[in-house]
């Protein structure tokens, strides 16, 4: 059998508005732009294109709680994000609107963990 050439373009993050989730992204990383936008989704892709975000909008959107608890919306995937310095990429993300998690399960000067503005959640790691 054939195996079909099948590769991933990118993540698809559902979220209550679309262009500003994908606002708040654009802000946080360096050389983004956005590729596509419509009243429901919006992709942006990085400088050299070779990595995309994906953001769509849902009505009826429930932010996910982290940590995981019974019974509550769960995060179904979390972004992780390398960076030379921890300390100043969260000062970074918390000016664009992030919010630090409140339990943080990884050694704090190596990995920190983060929620977007949408509440899902995100992890900057030292490069």
């Amino acid at each position: 059998m054939h195996k079909p050439d099948i590769i991933l373009t990118g993540p698809a993050l559902d979220c209550p508005n679309a262009i500003r989730l994908a606002e708040f992204y654009l802000q946080l990383m360096t050389g983004w732009r956005i590729t596509y936008t419509d009243d429901e989704f919006v992709a942006i892709h990085s400088a050299d294109e070779s990595q995309r975000l994906l953001f769509q909008t849902v009505e009826s959107y429930t932010a996910p709680v982290w940590p995981w608890k019974a019974g509550c919306q769960q995060p179904m995937m979390h972004l992780d994000f390398a960076v030379d310095d921890v300390d100043a990429a969260v000062v970074h993300a918390l000016a664009c609107g992030a919010v630090k998690a409140s339990a943080q399960f990884f050694e704090p000067d190596w990995i920190v963990t983060l929620l977007d503005p949408a509440g899902h959640p995100f992890c900057i790691g030292r490069r």
